[in-house]
Formats: structure tokens, C-alpha cells, sequence
């Protein structure tokens, strides 16, 4: 590999787990590309896709546990595309749908480095199909609303209008949400949503070991605390978490 030629970086959606839910353009790349930079929760299933020969870098992100910080993750993506490589920087779910995958698309535009996106199937969507629960139905549910349990600090704005959030679709689904499970179920509560409401918490979404807890607003975090429920999970709050029961 030279600098004359500048390589080219792939921002691709591995889906939430499942590795028959990889699109057939990702896995194409994941078997021809020179580099992969891969986030913690991407299966093994998929990883054992990538090309023999490539170098894996594990560029991991788990609360309490960075592999890399993201701006060495983005160094590393811009100086193996100058030394010409092809590189597919492989993230959970889809890159663009709480994956900081538009920060990274805009530092790599910024050192003029080509990149092509490939998006990916997301947990909000996939994990509840597995679980038997439809996010929109005709009989429960018109409108449904995808929000962020985990804020970074130092943001555009302070925090997300829990109250507002509540008021806003009939089925909201929270993702990276359990550790601030206790703040937000009191935040929409307070909102005006009846504690009786049904909530979904949806654990390694769409992977064998795919577990569910079902409970209300008013009792579902103590279900978390006497079950020893963790992440990774989303959750889906609204009356279409009943439609599993039909």
C-alpha cells in the first residue's frame, strides 16, 4: 500500500445480531476488505465473515469499558484509508441510528477521505419483531417514536424532554436505557402515562440467548432489580407490548 492512492472507508450496520440479518453488501465488503474496526456488540456469527487476511481492530464502545475513544477510532479509520487501504468500520445495529456514525462520516469527509454507507438493520425494530411484539398495528398503535436512554455529556442541547417524549407516539422505544431506567419511568409517569402501561425490556436482542421481562411502568424496575436484568436491552413502552399475549 502506498499514499498516493487514498483507500476508501465503509460505514456498515451489522444488525443487531443475528447474522442472517447482515445485508448481503455488508458481508460482501466484510469478505474483500483489507481492515475491519468492529464495535463491541457485533456478534461472532458476523465476525467470522470478515476476511482471513484483514487486520481486526477491536474498537468497542460497553458503558465502563472503551476499547479505543472515539476520536483515536476515527484517527485509525483516516490513516488506514491514506495508507490506502479499504476499510470497513462494522458497527451494531444501523451506523446512523445511535451509533455516532454521523460524527465519524463527517471527520472522514473532513481529512478528505471517500466514504460509502451501508446501513444496517436496528435493534428498536429487530428486537421486537423477535419478541413477538409489532412496534405499529392498526388495532394499538398508529405512531412510535426511537429515543436514547444514554446521553453524552457537553451536547447541542441539555437533556431529552421525557415529558414531551410521552405525549409524542404511542409506542416509544428507549434504547441504551436500563441503567437510567428508574429517572425516565418516573420522568413519563409524571408526563401523564398511566403506571399500569406496558413495558417490554428485550435483552441481546434477536441472538439465541434473546430474553424478554415483561412488567407495567409501576413495577418495572423492581422486575430489573429482582430478576438481575442488564444490558444490553431495549425497551418498548406502550399498549402493542400486549399484542405478544394474542
Amino acid at each position: 500500500m502506498t499514499n498516493i492512492n487514498l483507500g476508501k472507508v465503509y460505514l456498515v450496520g451489522a444488525g443487531p445480531g443475528d447474522a442472517g440479518l447482515m445485508t448481503l453488501k455488508g458481508k460482501a465488503l466484510l469478505e474483500t476488505c483489507d481492515v475491519v474496526l468492529y464495535d463491541a456488540l457485533v456478534s461472532d456469527e458476523i465476525l467470522a465473515m470478515v476476511n482471513p487476511i484483514a487486520e481486526k481492530i477491536h474498537a468497542g464502545k460497553r458503558r465502563g469499558h472503551h476499547s479505543l475513544l472515539q476520536e483515536e477510532t476515527t484517527q485509525l479509520l483516516i490513516e488506514k484509508a491514506q495508507q490506502g487501504a479499504i476499510v470497513v468500520r462494522l458497527k451494531g445495529g444501523d451506523p446512523f441510528i445511535f451509533g455516532r456514525g454521523g460524527e465519524e462520516l463527517a471527520d472522514l469527509r473532513s481529512a478528505g477521505i471517500e466514504v460509502e454507507v451501508v446501513p444496517g438493520l436496528t435493534s428498536g425494530i429487530a428486537a421486537p419483531a423477535y419478541a413477538g411484539i409489532p412496534l405499529t398495528h392498526r388495532d394499538f398503535s398508529s405512531s412510535v417514536i426511537f429515543v436514547t436512554g444514554h446521553e453524552s455529556a457537553g451536547k447541542y442541547r441539555p437533556s431529552i424532554n421525557w415529558e414531551a417524549i410521552a405525549q409524542a407516539a404511542e409506542t416509544i422505544v428507549v434504547y441504551m436505557g436500563l441503567h437510567n431506567l428508574s429517572e425516565i419511568v418516573s420522568k413519563i409517569v409524571a408526563a401523564g402515562l398511566p403506571e399500569s402501561t406496558p413495558i417490554a425490556l428485550i435483552r441481546q436482542g434477536t441472538r439465541a440467548d434473546q430474553s424478554e421481562l415483561i412488567g407495567c411502568l409501576g413495577n418495572i424496575v423492581k422486575l430489573v432489580k429482582d430478576h438481575d436484568f442488564a444490558p444490553p436491552a431495549i425497551a418498548v413502552i406502550g399498549n402493542i407490548v400486549n399484542f405478544r399475549e394474542i
